[in-house]
């Protein structure tokens, strides 16, 4: 195992009714800011809950952060903090509003550009304190400091994090997902379970307790997602896969073993030159990668095929093409789609991706094997 520091001090409140809680998170004398997406907070009781735990504070609202979230969008609800004096943001959606809300809570303390913190890597050096009322397992975003923004001026989209930007609690209530459309599910469970493979599916470091969780989040997600998905009024089922996704990315089952994060970043092109969902780009490129690097990654994706799937026959290139199969299967089986094709995207977009990465001065993957002609070997495999 790998040297590493772990420290997650994020507070999870988590179980039906808790949303209540939050104005017990929240110290007093605090201007709060609660942020959210379209507006199904306003048509699934969330708002009006928070809005009742919120009694006794000065609020202000900030709605209309996209999925994507916007930097465009984002700047204004800066504008918002700096002329309303918020001190405090409370974040109510999934990973898109609560990455929008971590840039914000970096933004109002930046000078310069803020577009800076993603494009340079410019350092956070301070953020405003933020909780989080979660309403869609899928990113993580609620216990971590990772952020992802998209720059529609650019067509750009690049992934940011401090721990600075980690949320003081957040809320988990599993009842908040009844009224979840499918899609959105189904993009959750992917999400979920990218993120798991971006941690596991590397090279063996002796590390059998991350591989146990790890694999353990994924039979989970595996398990629970499509009886959530044909059930969404079953609470337990919700509730292990909302915890299962929050687990995914908590820093967790990544202390001390390799990561890869290629299939991500590809991924991440995908959606600003074509607006595809988040999820679904992971669910092309995923399979793509395990194919490219299956080399490199062989030990570990012959583990993952036995335990995961239960693939003990045949020789080891056998093993590894059905563990690819399975996990495209199983996206299928959620209804998503997993070619490039499938989404309209021409070969032409390939080149666009390429010419991206040749400009940038790293390469992908655990062991920064992937540069921009693997890049595009890897789409390829994906038409």
């Amino acid at each position: 195992m790998n040297n590493f520091e772990f420290q997650n001090p994020v507070k999870i409140i988590f179980g039906k009714g808790e949303i209540a809680k939050v104005a017990n998170e929240i110290p007093s004398g605090h201007k709060v800011m609660v942020t959210y997406g379209g507006g199904s907070i306003k048509r699934n009781g969330v708002y009006d809950q928070v809005i009742t735990a919120l009694k006794g504070f000065d609020v202000v609202e900030f709605g209309g952060i996209e999925p994507n979230p916007r930097y465009e969008t984002l700047m204004k609800a800066v504008e918002v903090v700096k002329n309303e004096n918020v001190d405090f943001l409370l974040a109510v959606g999934g990973g898109s509003v609560i990455d929008g809300s971590k840039f914000i809570s970096a933004a109002v303390y930046f000078e310069g550009d803020p577009w800076d913190m993603l494009s340079r890597g410019a350092k956070v050096l301070k953020a405003m304190p933020l909780g989080v009322v979660l309403t869609l397992p899928a990113t993580g975003s609620e216990m971590n400091g990772g952020a992802v923004i998209t720059k529609d001026a650019t067509q750009e989209k690049y992934p940011f994090g401090s721990p600075l930007m980690m949320p003081r609690f957040s809320v988990l209530d599993p009842d908040v997902m009844r009224s979840l459309p499918e899609r959105q599910i189904q993009n959750g469970i992917i999400d979920a379970f990218v993120h798991v493979t971006e941690q596991y599916l590397t090279y063996p470091v002796d590390s059998p307790i991350q591989d146990r969780f790890a694999e353990g989040i994924l039979l989970t997600l595996i398990a629970e997602g499509p009886k959530f998905l044909a059930d969404k009024n079953n609470y337990n089922t919700g509730a292990n896969f909302m915890w299962a996704a929050t687990m995914a990315l908590n820093g967790l089952i990544g202390a001390g073993v390799p990561s890869d994060w290629a299939t991500h970043m590809i991924g991440h092109e995908l959606t600003a030159l074509h607006e595809i969902d988040h999820a679904r780009t992971l669910a092309i490129v995923l399979p793509g990668v395990m194919k490219h690097q299956q080399e490199s990654k062989k030990e570990k994706i012959l583990q993952y095929g036995e335990r995961i799937w239960g693939i003990t026959s045949g020789n080891d290139e056998e093993r590894i093409d059905t563990a690819i199969r399975k996990t495209e299967a199983f996206f299928n089986q959620l209804e998503v789609a997993t070619r490039l094709s499938d989404y309209g995207v021409p070969e032409s977009t390939i080149e666009k991706i390429k010419d991206r990465f040749e400009k940038r001065p790293y390469k992908l993957g655990e062991n920064s094997s992937i540069g921009a002609k693997e890049v595009a070997e890897i789409l390829r495999l994906r038409l």
